[in-house]
């Protein structure tokens, strides 16, 4: 009874009983991706869009090609991509493609709604029934990995309603994700902006070269006349004259964090305090933390050596991967996943951040480990950092602080547009709210 009771809830889910019922495969085309070799793979062409790919974007990661294949494995932004195979919590879901044209691996399906099922409905209509797909996936779990089979899209019982009232659901949703959507490419636009002018003033040291050599910096006057007109060599090698070279550990305080017993109730029931781990960053894909998974007590919080790190810290995840980095907006405090800069001499968070990101393959080639690679506080503190003159620091803290805060603005907008996205599709989608249908397209 109970097997017979799950089956009912992982395939028979809750729709309006004015709908029409259909086998979900039935809705739409289903293409799987290919199982690409290596001897396939070179150093341009189009991507190979895996999982992650179509998780995070293409990264140094991606796999490319430049052979041809089928064209039902040609995926081109916009497309609908169902990933069926992985961890189901993170990996099992719906999405739009928003890169570049390339080619599906295997693991994921290119969906294509069928005449009469509008395709953005399709896209939430599989968004509702992701519940579905990770208990089904969990259901086959055995190394770590589940996966969502075409035998068991054949037997989930969908529905759908009129086209009009289609339109009608996939417009009120899909008007909250295009402004999150909005938000997103805006942040990372402003993110952008704020990586070339690190990269200009402190990497390439333009407005520096351009007075050495009688040129125009393109800066106004005020701004130009804070940078030196010269260079002087320094263990970093040519500097703009009268900067110095420091060491991370020296210029903002290194901390790290650690785990209470996760055992104890009174570390962690009713927790007022937010308490990161390196996964915390590993979705948000922004430089601003504005919440945690978990919250950790009082007496929890007496348990970690760095205590509740203010506001304004930056975080950079030590292991596990290496590389998450964001600037915290909220009071937080840490796993040892973490390597924690808090910021209390001339340099910004917002310098260290840009830095940090910029010199980050040097931060991974500090790294060690067998089970896993980790850059450890000692192997960090020592890395050198070039400190510019303050005048120069506070003209670019005065442009970075408010393109911040636009980012972490957009991201607190974000959320709240999520939230109700994520309150609304189960009310639509199960018929328990009616919407204005459009006139018949």
């Amino acid at each position: 009874m109970d097997k017979i009771a799950a089956q009912n809830w992982l395939y028979r889910p809750t729709f309006s009983k004015d709908w029409n019922r259909a086998p979900l495969y039935s809705l739409a085309s289903w293409v799987n991706g290919l199982a690409f070799r290596d001897f396939v793979f070179s150093e341009s062409g189009k991507p190979i869009i895996k999982i992650a790919e179509i998780k995070d974007g293409i990264s140094s990661q991606t796999k490319f090609t430049d052979q041809m294949f089928d064209e039902s494995v040609h995926v081109n932004s916009g497309d609908l991509l169902f990933s069926w195979s992985g961890q189901p919590e993170t990996s099992i879901d719906a999405f739009w493609w928003r890169g570049s044209d390339g080619w599906l691996n295997q693991h994921s399906f290119r969906v294509t709604s069928n005449d009469g099922i509008n395709q953005q409905f399709l896209y939430y209509l599989l968004k509702y029934l992701k519940p579905s797909f990770i208990g089904i996936a969990r259901n086959k779990q055995t190394t770590g990995l589940g996966h969502v089979t075409k035998r068991d899209l054949q037997e989930i019982e969908a529905a759908y309603p009129s086209k009009s009232e289609q339109l009608s659901i996939a417009s009120i949703l899909g008007s909250l994700d295009n402004r999150i959507e909005l938000n997103r490419q805006m942040n990372e636009t402003l993110e952008q902006t704020a990586q070339a002018l690190f990269k200009s003033w402190f990497v390439d040291f333009d407005p520096v070269r351009a007075k050495a050599e009688g040129r125009n910096t393109g800066l106004p006057k005020e701004s130009a006349d804070l940078f030196p007109d010269s260079f002087e060599d320094s263990a970093l090698g040519e500097i703009p004259k009268g900067w110095r070279v420091s060491t991370i550990g020296e210029e903002v305080r290194v901390v790290g964090g650690s785990t209470p017993s996760t055992t104890k109730i009174e570390y962690w029931k009713d927790g007022a305090n937010y308490w990161a781990t390196p996964k915390d960053l590993s979705d948000i894909q922004s430089p601003v933390l504005l919440k945690t998974e978990r919250k950790i007590t009082d007496a929890g919080l007496e348990q970690i050596s760095s205590g509740l790190l203010p506001i304004g810290t930056v975080l950079l995840s030590s292991r596990a991967p290496i590389g998450y980095l964001v600037i915290s907006e909220i009071p937080v405090a840490i796993n040892q996943g973490f390597i924690a800069m808090i910021c209390e001499k001339a340099l910004s968070n917002f310098y260290i951040q840009l830095w940090t990101r910029w010199n980050m393959e040097t931060i991974k080639g500090r790294a060690n480990g067998t089970t896993f690679q980790e850059i450890s506080k000692g192997s960090f503190r020592p890395m050198p950092i070039l400190v510019p003159s303050q005048n120069v620091l506070d003209a670019f803290n005065r442009i970075a602080k408010p393109l911040h805060e636009r980012i972490a603005m957009n991201l607190k907008e974000t959320r709240t547009l999520a939230d109700s996205r994520d309150s609304l599709l189960p009310e639509l989608l199960s018929g328990r709210v009616k919407t204005v249908s459009y006139a018949a397209a």
